[in-house]
């Protein structure tokens, strides 16, 4: 494919990295002088400073999301076999960790208008063998928790939040990881708060939840060579902790940078009739992890963006109940209509805290043209 001038890219990597090589230089230096890559300094300073940065008192870090979502369902005692809510539309992750903590993924369908968690559509999936809800907090903004708090309260079951798209992100003034149990999140390298590698965390106000998820991620083990329970190795390690602290300390103005980013693009996209814009839900305190729009003829339109330069994605373009993996779940097409009909239209724009408002121009005129092909 040929691509005309410039590329505009989803996420620039390498702009974040020139405001933070200089401090992630010094602090590789000193973790290769003491020689400490595994619980060091760095990762214990990491988990004290994040916990303070999401409003809540307990951080354990671990090596990946998916890890730290399974890892908050076995600690909170999600009996095996027991089924969990978790919204079709999301990463398969958040599906894979309930399989991998001995569960059983119940899909529920999204609402039309912020392709959140839908709580009638959980109603209709909890039985009695319900034992959890994942909430995903996606794009940037929390699931409707109030309401999904209320179902959880009342069936007696766990929520465990996924708030790996919702760094920084609050509902009516309370952050992630408040609203249940824990929350599990991920440092994947395109997150607002991304690693150079893989890294999570899974953080709560539970002391006693924070200890097993501790406990579980570090072979059973609090004490070496005593194995108390059947754990498995999840440890972050000191290089990510110093990346993640020294991008940690730009989060709040790279969040704000977002959401001015994201404020332009409704602007130049206000005029355009086939566009959906997304909206923030009311309470919402959004932090634009992805600026997803709705459009016509999806594919064609991004085909012609790629040829622009324009890297442009989907998330997500194929809904959990449709994946091959997750076929033996006894899902057809048709079950969840508004995560299916979204699947086909919607639309990731290059959206990061350093992208100008030049190339926000550049990419609203591409999709202009796309969408007159």
């Amino acid at each position: 494919m040929t691509v005309a001038g410039p590329t505009i890219p989803l996420v620039d990597l390498q702009a974040a990295h020139g405001e933070v090589a200089d401090e992630i230089a010094r602090g590789f230096g000193q973790v290769l002088a003491n020689g400490t890559f595994i619980k060091g300094r760095d990762v214990a300073e990491f988990e004290r400073e994040f916990a303070s940065f999401s409003g809540i008192k307990h951080c354990v870090a671990v090596a990946n999301g998916t890890d730290a979502l399974e890892l908050a369902l076995r600690a909170a005692d999600v009996p095996p076999e027991a089924e969990v809510i978790v919204p079709a539309n999301t990463f398969a992750a958040t599906a894979e960790a309930v399989v991998r903590a001995g569960a059983r993924p119940v899909f529920a369908d999204v609402d039309p208008d912020h392709l959140l968690l839908d709580p009638p559509s959980v109603i209709h999936a909890m039985n009695a063998n319900t034992a959890a809800i994942v909430p995903v907090h996606l794009f940037g903004q929390l699931a409707p928790m109030k309401k999904l708090s209320d179902i959880a309260s009342k069936q007696r079951v766990a929520i465990i939040e996924d708030a790996a798209q919702a760094h920084g992100a609050y509902q009516a003034g309370a952050p992630t990881g408040s609203f249940g149990h824990a929350a599990a999140t991920s440092f994947y390298p395109g997150k607002n708060l991304g690693a150079y590698g893989d890294a999570g965390a899974v953080v709560t106000n539970s002391a006693a939840l924070a200890r097993r998820v501790r406990l579980l991620g570090d072979h059973g083990s609090e004490q070496k060579y005593s194995h108390t329970e059947f754990g498995f190795n999840s440890r972050m390690d000191s290089l990510q902790a110093v990346v993640l602290r020294a991008k940690l300390s730009r989060l709040a103005d790279w969040n704000k940078r977002r959401g001015r980013a994201a404020e332009y693009y409704y602007e130049l996209l206000a005029e355009m009739e086939d566009v959906v814009l997304p909206r923030t839900a009311p309470g919402n305190l959004h932090v634009w992890h992805l600026y997803v729009v709705q459009v016509p003829r999806r594919d064609h339109v991004l085909e012609e963006l790629h040829k622009r330069g324009i890297l442009a994605g989907i998330h997500y373009p194929v809904p959990l109940h449709l994946q091959p993996a997750f076929r033996n779940q006894g899902y057809a097409r048709g079950d969840f209509p508004v995560a299916e009909a979204a699947a086909n239209r919607i639309l990731s724009l290059p959206l990061h805290p350093h992208i100008t408002r030049e190339q926000q121009c550049t990419v609203t005129g591409a999709l202009r043209a796309a969408l007159q092909r």
